[in-house]
Parts: structure tokens; C-alpha cells; sequence
């Protein structure tokens, strides 16, 4: 299949299978004339790629879980993306609570209201004070 096949079966534009081949992800035969022929197995590859994407993972990290052959050092890289995640999602929450309570606040300037007051508190900690605009 033709780059240009294999990225419209995707939706990609070509440039970015480019850009994966030269960053070590993709290694698509070539044929006598040097376009690139992509196989099952690098369409294969392709989805991996982008499902990884999906999941949150750069392109570097996909790059070190596919050069190596160790399963236990793929499961080192997991884990440490899961790690992550983790804690981007516990400080997405936080944010969400944070803008929730303002939303919900009776008061017409959400700064005002007790409950927004403490939490930005808990933030800057026990000994500062909360200097909020009046």
C-alpha cells in the first residue's frame, strides 16, 4: 500500500508517517523505484501508534516501548505513564471542584462566597493568608 493509502485509511496526512518513520516507529519497505510500501504490519503498527496516542502517550515514550524487546522494562514505561495519568487526572478533578464550587456559589461574586474562600485556602496552605480580590 502507498503512503498516501495508508494515511487516508488512518486520516493522517502523509507527513506525519514521515515524520513517524524518521522517528524510528515506522519502517515501511521500499519498492524498486523508493516509495515507501506499507505491509499489514506496519498498518499494524499504525493503530498501535495511535491507540497509544489515545491513551495519552508521546511519541517518545511509544518509541522506547517499541525498541525494546524487554517486557519487563515495556511494563517499567506503563507504569510510569500510569503514574502520571494519575496525577494529572487528580489535579483535573481538583481544578473541576474548584470551578464547580464557584459555579454553584450564591453569592454574585463567587470570590465572596466562604466554601471558594477555604478551598483556595487548603491550596495556599495553613500559615499564608488568602488575599482574594474584593
Amino acid at each position: 500500500m502507498s503512503i498516501g493509502a495508508a494515511a487516508e485509511r488512518f486520516g493522517l496526512a502523509t507527513h506525519v508517517l514521515r515524520h513517524w518513520e524518521a522517528m524510528g516507529l515506522l519502517t515501511p519497505v521500499r519498492d524498486a523505484a523508493g516509495r515507501r510500501r506499507y505491509g499489514t504490519a506496519d498498518l499494524t503498527r499504525v493503530a498501535v501508534i495511535l491507540r497509544a496516542k489515545e491513551a495519552g502517550l508521546s511519541l517518545d515514550t511509544i518509541r522506547s516501548m517499541a525498541v525494546t524487546s524487554d517486557p519487563s522494562a515495556r511494563r517499567d514505561i506503563l507504569r510510569a505513564e500510569a503514574d502520571s495519568l494519575r496525577s494529572r487526572i487528580a489535579a483535573a478533578k481538583a481544578s473541576l471542584e474548584l470551578i464547580e464550587c464557584a459555579l454553584d456559589c450564591d453569592q454574585e461574586d463567587f470570590t465572596q462566597c466562604a466554601h471558594f474562600r477555604q478551598m483556595v485556602a487548603e491550596r495556599v496552605g495553613p500559615d499564608s493568608p488568602v488575599h482574594l480580590p474584593v
